[in-house]
């Protein structure tokens, strides 16, 4: 969902990637926003959403304070900013 943008409220979304492999799916969401100059940025990197569950060195699962910074981690490393951006030009979002 997005909405069209100005400097009060500037344009916003939500960028979900997925994968699919043999033993399941995995997913990360975030909600995003356009800063001036036509920046993309994450609207808040402490909000990404996934369906993975992350483990720590004694094996015990991460809890979402703990994995958050492995998950931004991952976002940084997508070029999700460029598929907004294209999006953006073509008049994909709304």
């Amino acid at each position: 969902m997005t909405h069209n943008g100005d400097e009060i409220n500037p344009l916003a979304g939500q960028t979900i990637w997925a994968a699919s492999a043999e033993d399941g799916e995995a997913g990360l969401a975030w909600d995003w926003i356009q800063l001036p100059l036509g920046i993309v940025a994450m609207a808040d990197p402490m909000a990404v959403m996934s369906n993975l569950r992350l483990v720590g060195p004694e094996g015990d699962t991460l809890t979402a304070y703990e994995a958050v910074k492995h998950l931004n981690a991952i976002v940084h490393t997508l070029p999700w900013q460029d598929e907004v951006e294209r999006a953006l030009s073509t008049n994909l979002v709304n």
